[in-house]
C-alpha cells in the first residue's frame, strides 16, 4: 500500500468533482458514507432473517436445524471467505471488487426473497454471504488506504458503530417488513430490501468510491482458505443438525475433523508464513498484543451476541406469541440505546480506557439478569415495556465494549497489513456470530419443549459468564495511550 499522507492525496479534492476526486485516489466526504452502507447490508442481513424465521418455517415447512443453517449457512460462508476478499481486492483493486461484490449481494438477495424451498433459501444464502465476504473487507481498507491520523480513526470508529446498529436495527426492520405482510409475501421483503438500497449504493459509489488496491499484494493462500472453511463447516454442520438428528455418529465423527483440520490449519499456516508468505491468518499478527488478547474478546462477544438476537426473537414470536412486527419492536429500546451508546463510546473510552470497556461490560450483565429475571417472574403476562428497561441497559452496555473492542484489536496493525488485519478481525466476528447460534442456539431449541422462558434463561446465563469474563477480561487489553484523542487507534502495550 502506498504511504502517501492524506493531505497530499487530498489537496483541491474540495474543488474537483466526486468522480475526479475518486480518479485522483483521494475519498469523497459522502465516500465514507457509501462505503458504511455497503458494510451495512451484509452485517443487517445476518439478524434481519431471525424476525422472520417462524415465517419462513410456516411458509416452506422448515426444520428447526433447517431454521438454524438459514443464519448459519450464511455466516459461514461469510466468515470463511472474507480474508480471501480482503486479499483480491489488494490485488485486483478494491472498488471493482466492492461493486462487483456489491452486485452479487443485490441478486444473491433477490434469489433468497423468491426462494420455492427451505434448500433453495439455505443455498441462497450461502451465496449471498460469499458476495458479503468479498464486499465487506474493502471497507476498513479502503479507509486504511486512504484515510489518516484522525479521518481514519473516525471512520474505523463509525465502521464499528455501523456493525453493532445493523445487527440491532435488521430485527427491528426484518419486524417491521413481516409484519406489513406486503401482497402477502410476509417474510420475502426481508430480502427484497436490499435490491433498491443495493442498487442506489452501487450507482453512488461507482462515481466516488476512489480505485485503490496495495502496491505489493500478498498471495491468496488457497490451501489455508479451504483448511478454514473446511474446519467451519466440519464444526458448524454437526452442531446446527445434531440435535434434530439425535446426534448420529458421523456429527461426533465431523466435530473430531473439525478438530483435526483446525490443527492442520495452523501447521500450514505457521509454515507458509516461514518461507515469507502472508497466510490467511498469519500467526505473526496474531501475536501482536492488540489482535492476541482483543480478538478472543471479540470472538466470545460474537458467540453471545449473535445467539442473543437468535434465541430473543423466537422467545417473543414463539413463547409470547407476539406477530414479527411486535418481535422487531421489542428489541427497539436496544436498538436506540445502543445507537446513542456508540455517538459517545469514541469520546468516552478516550478519556476513560479500557475502564469504560469493564463498565459497558456490568451495564450489559446487569441487563441481561434484569431481563431474564422479567421473563421468568412475570411469564407468559410479559408486555414490550416490562423487557425496555432491561433492554435498554443491554444495548447501552454492548455499545461501549464493542466499540472498544473493535479499537483495541486494530491498533497494533501496520497500516501496510491493514486490510489483512481487517479481514482476521470481521472473520472472528462472523464465525463467533455463527457458532453462537449454532451451539447456544441449539441448546435453546433443545430445552425449549420444557418451557420456552426456561430455554431463554438457559441460554442467557451462558452469555452472563462471557460477558462477566470480558468485564474481567478488558484489564488485559493493551493500555489505550493518552494521545488517543488525535489518534484513537493508538495503544501501549
Amino acid at each position: 500500500m502506498t504511504t502517501t499522507t492524506s493531505s497530499s492525496r487530498h489537496a483541491g479534492a474540495t474543488a474537483s468533482s466526486p468522480r475526479a476526486t475518486a480518479r485522483a485516489g483521494g475519498l469523497h466526504p459522502l465516500g465514507v458514507f457509501v462505503l458504511l452502507a455497503g458494510a451495512f447490508l451484509p452485517i443487517m442481513d445476518f439478524f434481519i432473517t431471525n424476525v422472520a424465521l417462524p415465517s419462513i418455517d410456516a411458509s416452506l415447512r422448515a426444520s428447526a436445524s433447517s431454521m438454524e443453517l438459514v443464519i448459519a449457512g450464511y455466516g459461514v460462508a461469510y466468515a470463511a471467505l472474507l480474508v480471501l476478499g480482503g486479499r483480491l481486492g489488494d490485488r485486483y483493486g478494491r472498488r471493482r471488487v466492492f461493486l462487483g461484490a456489491l452486485m452479487g449481494f443485490v441478486l444473491a438477495s433477490l434469489a433468497c426473497g423468491t426462494a420455492p424451498t427451505v434448500g433453495a433459501l439455505i443455498g441462497a444464502r450461502i451465496v449471498q454471504g460469499a458476495t458479503a465476504a468479498l464486499l465487506v473487507p474493502q471497507v476498513l481498507a479502503t479507509f486504511h488506504h486512504v484515510l489518516d491520523g484522525e479521518r481514519k480513526a473516525r471512520a474505523v470508529a463509525l465502521y464499528g458503530a455501523t456493525s453493532g446498529i445493523a445487527a440491532v436495527v435488521g430485527q427491528l426492520v426484518g419486524g417491521l417488513l413481516v409484519g406489513a405482510d406486503i401482497a402477502g409475501t410476509t417474510w420475502r421483503p426481508v430480502f427484497w430490501v436490499n435490491v433498491p438500497i443495493g442498487v442506489m449504493v452501487l450507482l453512488v459509489a461507482a462515481r466516488i468510491v476512489p480505485d485503490t488496491r496495495s502496491h505489493h499484494p500478498v498471495g491468496i493462500d488457497l490451501p489455508g482458505t479451504v483448511l478454514f472453511a473446511a474446519t467451519l463447516t466440519a464444526l458448524l454442520v454437526p452442531l446446527t443438525e445434531g440435535h434434530s438428528l439425535g446426534w448420529p455418529w458421523w456429527t461426533w465423527l465431523l466435530i473430531a475433523v473439525a478438530v483435526v483440520l483446525g490443527a492442520v490449519t495452523h501447521v500450514v499456516e505457521t509454515r507458509a508464513e516461514r518461507r515469507g508468505e502472508v497466510p490467511l491468518l498469519p500467526p505473526s499478527l496474531l501475536r501482536l498484543p492488540s489482535m492476541s488478547r482483543g480478538l478472543v474478546m471479540v470472538f466470545a462477544f460474537s458467540v453471545g451476541f449473535g445467539a442473543f438476537m437468535f434465541v430473543f426473537a423466537l422467545t417473543v414470536q414463539n413463547g409470547l406469541h407476539a406477530d414479527a412486527l411486535h418481535g422487531g419492536l421489542a428489541i427497539l429500546p436496544m436498538a436506540l440505546l445502543f445507537f446513542a451508546g456508540s455517538l459517545l463510546a469514541p469520546r468516552v473510552i478516550t478519556r476513560f480506557g479500557r475502564a469504560a470497556l469493564t463498565a459497558g461490560a456490568v451495564v450489559q450483565l446487569a441487563g441481561l439478569a434484569a431481563l431474564v429475571t422479567v421473563l421468568s417472574v412475570a411469564w407468559p403476562q410479559v408486555g414490550l415495556w416490562d423487557m425496555a428497561g432491561p433492554l435498554a441497559l443491554v444495548g447501552a452496555g454492548q455499545s461501549m465494549l464493542f466499540a472498544g473492542l473493535f479499537r483495541s484489536v486494530l491498533a497494533d496493525v501496520p497500516t501496510h497489513l491493514g486490510g489483512v488485519g481487517g479481514g482476521v478481525l470481521i472473520t472472528l466476528q462472523q464465525s463467533g456470530l455463527a457458532l453462537g447460534v449454532a451451539t447456544l442456539g441449539t441448546l435453546y431449541l433443545s430445552l425449549a419443549p420444557h418451557g420456552v422462558s426456561q430455554a431463554f434463561a438457559g441460554v442467557e446465563y451462558v452469555q452472563m459468564v462471557i460477558v462477566a469474563l470480558l468485564a474481567v477480561g478488558c484489564a488485559a487489553l493493551p493500555r489505550f495511550s493518552r494521545a488517543a484523542s488525535a489518534a484513537p487507534l493508538a495503544v501501549d502495550a
